[in-house]
């Protein structure tokens, strides 16, 4: 028997800025809020970002975000619950 869950936690209202990767407007988050959605550290997602397996973009002051929609296809993927993109 497999069980897979997701939960998600709103604190706040979401942050929508526009994704280049993705192409389109979707919910970021802040790379220092990335410890709310996941037990990783900011470090392992800026190796991440570093090799380009995250979407992100800059807030306007200067901070990165996070393409959540990229982040948690990534975790599924270190996890092996989704597999890799051809």
């Amino acid at each position: 028997m497999e069980i897979e869950s997701l939960v998600v936690l709103r604190g706040r209202p979401s942050l929508q800025a526009w994704c280049p990767q993705c192409g389109e407007e979707t919910e970021m988050i802040p790379l220092n809020a990335v410890g709310v959605v996941s037990n990783l550290l900011p470090a392992e997602v800026q190796d991440w970002i570093e090799s380009s397996e995250l979407h992100h973009t800059v807030a306007p002051d200067g901070s990165a975000l996070i393409c959540l929609n990229s982040l948690l296809r990534r975790v599924r993927r270190a996890t092996g619950a989704d597999p890799p993109l051809i």
